[in-house]
């Protein structure tokens, strides 16, 4: 698949993804006796919403880029993937209700805790993913 039409169909199902998380969310908050929902599904709700948007940033400069086929796909591929990861963590902080801060240690999963070297290392290859990514892309259409 072409690199725009992947970043486009990533669109599509961040942007589903979030109006699903908006019902989830109101049926946190029409639950909950402080109309609160849990902030890890409040931030999937957002998130999802945002990533839908960024996707379609993402499309317009693979669409601008000159590089090669193949280099524009790894970049997108590099940054949906990175966005999708995320967002999952927060689904499932959300669905846990494990904690309101993922960065908090102990980190926190379930009634699991995890190594920091673990946050370290995925927090790296999130910013190399989604940084590196789209400053491929950027460059594709600076040099076009």
């Amino acid at each position: 698949m072409e690199a725009e039409r992947l970043a486009v169909f990533a669109s599509g199902g961040f942007f589903l993804a979030g109006l699903l998380f908006g019902v989830w969310k109101y049926l946190a908050i029409a639950r909950s006796p402080d109309a609160q929902a849990p902030v890890y599904v409040d931030i999937a709700h957002r998130a999802a919403l945002l990533y839908a948007f960024a996707c379609l940033v993402v499309e317009r400069f693979a669409q601008l880029s000159t590089l090669s086929a193949s280099l524009e796909q790894a970049a997108v591929v590099a940054q949906v993937a990175f966005f999708a990861l995320g967002l999952g963590t927060y689904v499932v902080h959300g669905l846990l209700r494990d904690t309101d801060n993922q960065f908090a240690k102990p980190h926190r999963l379930g009634r699991a805790t995890l190594p920091p070297a673990l946050i370290v290392v995925f927090m790296v290859a999130l910013v190399v993913a989604e940084v590196g990514g789209f400053a491929v892309l950027f460059w594709g259409a600076i040099t076009a």
